[in-house]
C-alpha cells in the first residue's frame, strides 16, 4: 500500500476546461477522466485486463450493492476490493445515493438515514451517513463518497431544497464519520435539481465543510442535455477550483465534451457498456445499431480510426452475425471498443487542452459525431 498522499494537480488549462491528475493511494488518474462503471465489482462483459488496454484508470463501484451481496465484511477479509476482483488501480465507491431515488418504491428516507428493503430477498437494511463511508472503508476505496439522497427529476423548487438540505446534514456527518488516510479522498455532493439558487446554496455548503472532491450529482436524470449543462454551469461557479469536480452519470459523448468545456473533471455512464451489450456501438460518425440488416455483409471495423482489438480484428458483419445468434462475444466485443472509444475521447479532450486547442478540438469531434455513421468511414 503506498503512502503517497491523495492530490489534484492542475496542469494546464484552455478556456474553462481543466488538464490535471489526481493522485490515489492506488495510482494516479489523468483528468479529464471517465470511469466506467463496475457497480458489483465488474464492469459487465469486460475483464480487468480488457479495461487496461482500453485506457481506462478508475473505475466505480456501488456501497449498495456490495452491501447487499457479497457483504462489505466479506471483500474485507478477502482483502479489498481491488484484490476481490483483480483491478490494482484507483476505485471509487458511490454511496448508494442513487439507490435512494431508483429504489423508491423499496425504501423510506428519515434525517438519519434511509431504510431499504433489499431487492434481493426483502430484508430490511439500514444505510446511514456513517454506515455509507463505514461500509466504503471497508471496501478500501479510494474515494469515498458522502450518502445523499438523489432528487428526483421533475421535483418542485420546495421539493428540491427539503431533499437538498437533508443531503447537505447528510454530508457533514459523513465527513464526521470519514477517518482520513494518506491517499483516500471524501467527495461530498451538490444538489438542487434544476434550481440554480439552490444549487450555489449547496456547492457553498459543502465548501464550507471543505471535502477532497466535489461532485455535481441529480443530473442526467431526464432534464434533458441543454437543461444539465446550465446547471452544471451554474454549480460550478460556486465549487472550489482546486478540487477535482465529477459530474456523475453523464453521458453521452456529446455531454462529455461539453461538460468538460464548462470545467468538469471526471464522469462515469453505464452507458458504453450497457449499449455495447444491446448492439449499440459508439464511433467518431456517431451512434450504430450493429443489429440492423445493412451491417450484415459489412467488412469494415466498427470505427476506422480505433485501434482496439475488436476494430482491429472483427468486422461490422462478424459483429453482427454474433448478435442475431445471441452469442456473448457480440456483447463483449461491443463493450469493449464502446469502452475504449470513450477513452480516446478523454484523451483526445485531454492533449487539446494541453495544447489549448480545447475549442478547436471539441468542434471537430461534435461535427464528426453529427455526420452520421451512413457517411463512408
Amino acid at each position: 500500500m503506498s503512502a503517497r498522499a491523495f492530490a489534484f494537480d492542475l496542469l494546464s488549462a484552455s478556456g474553462a476546461a481543466r488538464r490535471g491528475q489526481i493522485t490515489c493511494a492506488h495510482g494516479t488518474v489523468e483528468t479529464p477522466a471517465f470511469m466506467p462503471v463496475g457497480t458489483s465489482a465488474t464492469v459487465k462483459a469486460l475483464r480487468p485486463e480488457d479495461l487496461r488496454a482500453a485506457g481506462a484508470e478508475m473505475i466505480l463501484a456501488n456501497t449498495y450493492h456490495l452491501m447487499l451481496r457479497p457483504g462489505a465484511e466479506v471483500i474485507e477479509e478477502l482483502g479489498g476490493l481491488h484484490r476481490f476482483m483483480n483491478w490494482p488501480g484507483p476505485i471509487l465507491t458511490d454511496s448508494g445515493g442513487f439507490q435512494v431515488m431508483s429504489l423508491s418504491k423499496l425504501r423510506k428516507i428519515t434525517p438519519t438515514g434511509v431504510t431499504f428493503r433489499s431487492h434481493i430477498d426483502g430484508a430490511m437494511v439500514d444505510l446511514t451517513p456513517q454506515r455509507a463511508v463505514e461500509i466504503q472503508r471497508q471496501l478500501d476505496a479510494d474515494i469515498t463518497m458522502v450518502l445523499d439522497e438523489c432528487t428526483a427529476y421533475p421535483a418542485t423548487e420546495q421539493e428540491a431544497a427539503d431533499s437538498m438540505r437533508l443531503s447537505m446534514a447528510w454530508a457533514a456527518r459523513s465527513k464526521d464519520a470519514f477517518v482520513a488516510r494518506p491517499g483516500y479522498a471524501l467527495f461530498g455532493i451538490c444538489q438542487g435539481s434544476v434550481y440554480a439558487g439552490l444549487r450555489e446554496e449547496s456547492a457553498k455548503a459543502l465548501g464550507a465543510l471543505g471535502f477532497d472532491g466535489y461532485a455535481i450529482g441529480g443530473l442526467a436524470i431526464g432534464e434533458g442535455p441543454d437543461v444539465m449543462l446550465a446547471t452544471l454551469a451554474a454549480t460550478l461557479a460556486h465549487l472550489p477550483d482546486g478540487a477535482p469536480r465529477y459530474l456523475m452519470g453523464s453521458g453521452t459523448p456529446m455531454d462529455l465534451i461539453g461538460a468538460v468545456a464548462l470545467g468538469a473533471d471526471m464522469f462515469d455512464c453505464v452507458l458504453p457498456t450497457r449499449s455495447g451489450r444491446t448492439g449499440k456501438g459508439f464511433t467518431r460518425r456517431g451512434e450504430i445499431n450493429i443489429r440492423n440488416a445493412r451491417h450484415a455483409r459489412d467488412p469494415r471495423p466498427l470505427d476506422g480510426a480505433c485501434a482496439c482489438p475488436a476494430c482491429g480484428g472483427y468486422s461490422r458483419a462478424y459483429i453482427h452475425h454474433l448478435f442475431r445468434n445471441n452469442e456473448m462475444l457480440g456483447p463483449m466485443l461491443l463493450s469493449a471498443h464502446n469502452v475504449h472509444f470513450y477513452q480516446d475521447l478523454m484523451a483526445a479532450l485531454r492533449a487539446a487542452i494541453e495544447a489549448d486547442a480545447f475549442a478547436a478540438v471539441a468542434e471537430d469531434w461534435r461535427a464528426s459525431l453529427a455526420l452520421g455513421d451512413i457517411a463512408p468511414i
